[in-house]
């Protein structure tokens, strides 16, 4: 009897998890922010007289003191990006693994689409979303995916794949160069991630209290685990 209670499908706690998240998705946005605002600064000084860093032929000139702060704060934020897909993946399990337990099915997406649905072409498109609105509809099947969730794909989705945004193959001397010919790419990029950074943050406060509020309500079969045993959400 004891083995069978220890197989029983558990609640994973969740809360912690989920503000850890939302805090990290804001400094995210906020690091961003700071790359968008060294951009302007760039854009203000101008391109100096010896031309962009990267001078072609693998030779680049030495750096200016506002560069050398711009490559700081690029590698600031992508430190920070890192982190914080780190917490939110781990966010992802929890609740993918809670709406397996309150609906009792089978999730839609196998495990391994928690990683890979973020990387793999074209499945990039609308896995990751489809994960959270699955997690949601077992949460709170009687309304419908959340507007926020919505919002941040869409600003998630411009900010990536923008061409200058989250996935890009220039280096921050090329994007220094953007800077001084064509900020305005380089702008339009930054607030679509730092609008997904802030919405992404709502998006999983939004989700995590919909599943809270099932656990309350929900209990492990009888069969499986005594009657006075806890709900730990």
């Amino acid at each position: 009897m004891a083995d069978h209670i220890a197989r029983a499908p558990a609640l994973r706690p969740v809360a912690l998890v989920a503000r850890c998240a939302s805090v990290m998705l804001l400094l995210a946005g906020v690091a961003w922010a700071a790359r968008a605002v060294w951009e302007i600064r760039l854009a203000v000084a101008g391109e100096p007289a010896s031309g962009a860093p990267d001078q072609g032929g693998g030779t680049h000139r030495q750096l200016t003191a506002l560069e050398n702060s711009y490559h700081s704060v690029s590698s600031f934020g992508g430190g920070v990006a890192l982190l914080c897909a780190a917490v939110f993946l781990s966010w992802l399990w929890r609740v993918r693994d809670n709406a397996r337990v309150l609906s009792g099915q089978k999730p839609r997406y196998a495990g391994f689409w928690v990683y890979l649905g973020w990387i793999a072409p074209i499945v990039n498109l609308w896995v990751p979303r489809g994960l959270i609105a699955d997690a949601h509809l077992a949460s709170d099947p009687d309304r419908p995916a959340p507007l926020v969730l919505n919002v941040w794909w869409v600003l998630w989705l411009l900010g990536t794949f923008s061409g200058v945004g989250l996935v890009y193959d220039d280096g921050a001397d090329q994007v220094i160069a953007r800077a001084y010919s064509e900020v305005w790419p380089l702008l339009a990029s930054d607030a679509a991630v730092i609008g997904a950074a802030v919405a992404g943050a709502l998006m999983v406060r939004t989700v995590t209290e919909a599943q809270l509020r099932r656990a309350t309500t929900w209990t492990r079969p009888a069969a499986d685990v005594p009657a006075s045993e806890p709900i730990r959400p």
